[in-house]
């Protein structure tokens, strides 16, 4: 089966797929020499399969075989406009961009789309994945995670889906720390995981624009094992821009680009981009900043 999805333009492919790593982290998998993207995804069905995605005109095509049900269609549509931020509209940011030589070419490669999961709790694990390790370690901490627990895909065995948050919530912390070897946040996934499963963390409602940003941010710092960063971070995937996810590589370049290396703080960041108002983390992640410093 082939769907035709149709973007609100600008739109790259390509500029959404090298928004940041998660092409990277299983079941993600960049297929250069296709030009495309693939990802195993576990239907509400129960059915595993493997989304080909590739850029088309207007849009991007999918590409899935064994799906004919129109509410397994119904539903690979509405996961992949949200993975693909297939109508989010940046013409608010680009007007600002344009005064800005740093971000000259954002409008021109279509950029501010950042690619997403289909549900904010497997984007909620891999952030939490990324901090205070190397991306070597969230990577076979992903990797970990989807090959021990997601289901496989009956075609490619060797790869599987995320797993559910039924499937994580059902092991241990022991197992999560030694054979997974999540180290300290075992415990935060696997309270995320049952919390999900059993309904008293309701994710996915948080795709909700009727949540004010700054509630949004309060839940979010309120999930054990989310932090100012992993916050920011996940506002940013949900479309919520006037928090920058900073870490020690923000302060680097920073310090570097502002402040001739001196060493800084939070405020002096903040001040930086806070003429950018609601649109403050997209200026951050897409600056043009140098190479190494």
């Amino acid at each position: 089966m082939r769907l035709n999805l149709a973007a609100r333009q600008p739109f790259s492919f390509s500029s959404v797929v090298g928004s940041h790593g998660w092409q990277r982290l299983a079941p993600f998998e960049r297929e250069a020499q296709q030009d495309s993207l693939t990802y195993v995804d576990r239907l509400t069905s129960g059915r595993v399969v493997k989304l080909i995605m590739k850029e088309a005109p207007g849009g991007i095509s999918i590409e899935v075989e064994g799906v004919s049900q129109p509410e397994e269609r119904g539903e690979i549509t509405r996961k992949v406009t949200w993975m693909l931020g297939l109508q989010q509209d940046f013409s608010a940011f680009y007007a600002l961009a344009r005064t800005e030589p740093k971000l000259a070419q954002v409008e021109k490669r279509a950029q501010g789309r950042i690619l997403r999961c289909p549900t904010l709790f497997e984007d909620l694990i891999k952030t939490i994945l990324t901090t205070n390790t190397t991306w070597t370690g969230t990577i076979r901490m992903v990797a970990g995670l989807v090959d021990q627990f997601g289901d496989p895909l009956p075609a490619e065995p060797h790869r599987r889906a995320f797993p559910t948050p039924e499937q994580l919530g059902a092991t241990d912390e022991a197992t999560l720390r030694s054979e997974t070897r999540l180290g300290y946040r075992a415990p935060y996934v696997l309270e995320i995981a049952r919390a999900v499963a059993g309904g008293s963390l309701d994710l996915e409602a948080f795709k909700s624009k009727e949540f004010p940003t700054g509630q949004l941010h309060k839940q979010l710092l309120a999930i054990k094992g989310v932090g100012r960063y992993a916050a920011a971070n996940l506002l940013m995937i949900l479309g919520r821009y006037d928090h920058l996810p900073v870490d020690s590589w923000a302060f680097k370049m920073i310090s570097q680009e502002w402040y001739g290396g001196a060493a800084i703080g939070e405020a002096e960041i903040q001040a930086v981009f806070q003429g950018w108002g609601e649109w403050k983390g997209l200026a951050y992640w897409f600056w043009d900043w140098p190479t190494e410093y």
